[in-house]
């Protein structure tokens, strides 16, 4: 055992063979074993390259294009799966670039290098991407549609992975390649793996079962309930390429990718229920095909195409999301002679309008979990105003007290630790070249999240480290109008988070102000902490919010160079009373999370009294909840920091 998470960090994330342990190791084994993590995480956090390896790197790539008769290549952060999280064999941009962000594309060509990501990654690209060699662009203000048509020569030959790109992707990218009177050519090989000496192998974690308490209901029910989606659309079959999809289809979990407790596999599910797994057969256990039963059956990856051939020479209807699906799934099917019925997975809805007994084990989560939090801040208040912690000690210290909590299965995503002007990269990540002390007069954000059995966490706190500026104490009241504005939103059944957006932003607005990410993000069940189709955002969003949706509420203002605020808390869709008279049904937001807000940054002169009023509520409950999870000395330092605001 300790051998085999010795040597996890070659192709799996550390922590997800750790997770999958569950607490039935032997607690002396338990803690040499996160003693052997600890190491592999920092392993995995060393600098991906220097600046003359990339270049490097760059130039073979260049090479192996030419050799090809290629005028460029897209490299995307993306794997086959089309998920946010990726194995390290996988991460092919951050390879190339040194850009360790969740999201972009980079172009290639023979006398050109660019990258495009979006707002969120717009600070954090500066610092990790040479500016000499690309050129880095705004993907929503620089699309890079736009970029090639100005770019690539006539006649050029623009290389992509069938496997990295989905078929709506490709669409858009062929029309833009047209336009410039160049071709998008698919490459049956990656040339940048042709290159990659030392690219980690696949990850081959263990497959395990998902406790149905946990899970919402048995899987046979969640099988039935898709099949007779596909039958009512008249539809056979559908393919499934989002692991989580999967994982929650058949309440199973796994440790293939980094935070998110999946195995990486693809799945056909048809109308009588029956379900096709393909994943490599080194991830199972007899006991977990006798679980699953005969209706699911197991193959190896290599089993997918002959089985897509099949559907095909069947004449059947399958439905694929051209938006999640890879391209060469979608053209193999459509050679093969099947009827591609363009739609969304079957499942996404489905999981994410959790059942009345998943939000009892979220809302559970986050009691423990806002319990870890608020000891968290109370230690920080304590001990942080000499100037002493750095970054990575804080989020050493946060982790390691949801590490003790019961069914911790790990983080959810890397914590966002970040002091000072940190705070203002969206997604910063503390390195040790980066690693800042949590100055007096500075703020400090912490953006952090678990996945426990019962639930994934999100939450963020920005906290004054000794007497924070007027400047920074007005912004903050102007974020904290907008998190109320949306916790406190009732609003009509088939209203979408786009047409709420606007509410979190108005504080901002009206001092000349904005955030450039959305507001909210939909979070699984042990499962993604960044799930769809739900979300809150500026981006037109067609799915209406629903009762058992997940979201979560996080508005924020970053200043370049100075500091960053958000304010982030899960909430979870429920019906409202209907008032008299009322025309339509209502809904509205459950907070979920738990923890104090720091009363130091806030004025409480611009904040309405219905603002204040929420506040102290908001404060009142989490006393409430979390008093009973905390020694003396925290409660009581929690009862000094939620008094009502007005009392000052």
């Amino acid at each position: 055992m300790i051998a085999g998470v010795a040597a996890a960090p070659q192709g799996v994330d550390p922590d997800s063979w750790l997770s999958l342990l569950g607490a039935s190791v032997d607690p002396v084994l338990r803690e040499q074993l996160v003693d052997l993590l600890a190491a592999a995480r920092a392993r995995l956090q060393a600098p991906v390259a220097t600046v003359e390896e990339r270049a490097g790197r760059l130039t073979a790539l260049r090479r192996e294009l030419r050799r090809r008769r290629l005028a460029g290549f897209l490299v995307p952060r993306a794997d086959e799966h089309q998920g946010e999280q990726v194995a390290l064999c996988s991460e092919r941009l951050r390879w190339l670039t040194g850009f360790t962000g969740s999201a972009g594309i980079a172009v290639v060509l023979l006398q050109h290098a660019a990258l495009f990501i979006d707002g969120r990654y717009t600070e954090q690209a500066k610092d990790e991407v040479d500016g000499a060699v690309w050129s880095v662009h705004h993907a929503v203000e620089e699309p890079l549609t736009n970029w090639l048509m100005s770019h690539l020569p006539e006649k050029a030959r623009l290389g992509f992975d069938p496997w990295l790109h989905t078929a709506g992707q490709v669409e858009s990218l062929r029309e833009a390649c047209h336009k410039a009177r160049a071709r998008l050519v698919a490459q049956a090989a990656n040339p940048l793996d042709a290159i990659w000496q030392d690219r980690p192998p696949p990850p081959i974690a263990p497959v395990v079962a998902h406790d149905p308490r946990f899970a919402g209901a048995p899987a046979a029910d969640k099988r039935r309930q898709v099949a007779e989606a596909l039958s009512a659309a008249r539809e056979d079959a559908s393919i499934l390429a989002a692991p989580d999809c999967i994982a929650w289809l058949l309440n199973i979990r796994g440790g293939d990718v980094p935070y998110t407790p999946v195995a990486l596999a693809f799945a056909i599910v048809h109308r009588d229920a029956r379900v096709e797994v393909f994943l490599d057969p080194r991830k199972l256990s007899p006991a977990l095909e006798a679980q699953l039963g005969p209706e699911v059956r197991l193959q190896p990856p290599e089993a997918l195409g002959p089985a897509l051939d099949q559907l095909g020479a069947a004449g059947r209807v399958v439905r694929l999301d051209p938006n999640g699906v890879a391209f060469w799934i979608a053209e193999r099917l459509r050679r093969a002679g099947a009827v591609i019925a363009r739609g969304e997975s079957p499942c996404a809805l489905r999981k994410a309008l959790k059942s009345a007994e998943e939000v009892d084990g979220i809302r559970a989560a986050h009691r423990r979990d806002g319990a870890a939090l608020t000891r968290f801040l109370a230690w920080l208040d304590r001990t942080g105003a000499g100037g002493e912690i750095t970054e990575i000690a804080a989020a050493d210290r946060l982790e390691a007290l949801r590490r003790d909590l019961p069914r911790f299965r790990g983080l959810s995503f890397p914590t966002i630790s970040a002091a000072g002007p940190h705070g203002a990269i969206v997604h910063y990540r503390a390195t040790r070249e980066t690693n800042a002390r949590l100055l007096p007069g500075s703020l400090y954000l912490v953006d952090s999240g678990a996945q426990y059995l019962d639930g994934t966490t999100d939450v963020t706190r920005t906290i004054a480290i000794g007497a924070p500026s007027v400047d920074q104490r007005a912004q903050f009241t102007r974020v904290l109008k907008g998190h109320i504005a949306i916790a406190t939103v009732q609003f009509p059944t088939g209203t979408t988070g786009s047409q709420i957006d606007a509410l979190a932003r108005t504080a901002l607005w009206q001092a000349g102000l904005d955030y450039d990410h959305g507001t909210g993000h939909g979070v699984g069940n042990y499962l993604n902490v960044h799930e769809g189709p739900q979300r809150i955002s500026k981006l037109p969003n067609r799915v209406p919010l629903e009762p058992g949706m997940v979201i979560s509420n996080e508005p924020g203002y970053y200043r370049p160079g100075a500091y960053g605020i958000r304010i982030e808390n899960l909430v979870v869709v429920q019906a409202m009373p209907r008032p008299e008279g009322a025309e339509r049904d209502l809904l509205g937001f459950e907070t979920l999370t738990l923890a104090p807000i720091d009363r130091a940054l806030i004025t409480p002169e611009l904040l309405t009294p219905a603002e204040a009023a929420w506040l102290d509520r908001y404060h009142a409950d989490v006393r409430a909840a979390l008093t009973p999870l905390l020694t003396d000395k925290d409660a009581a330092w929690l009862a000094d920091v939620t008094r009502p605001i007005m009392q000052g």
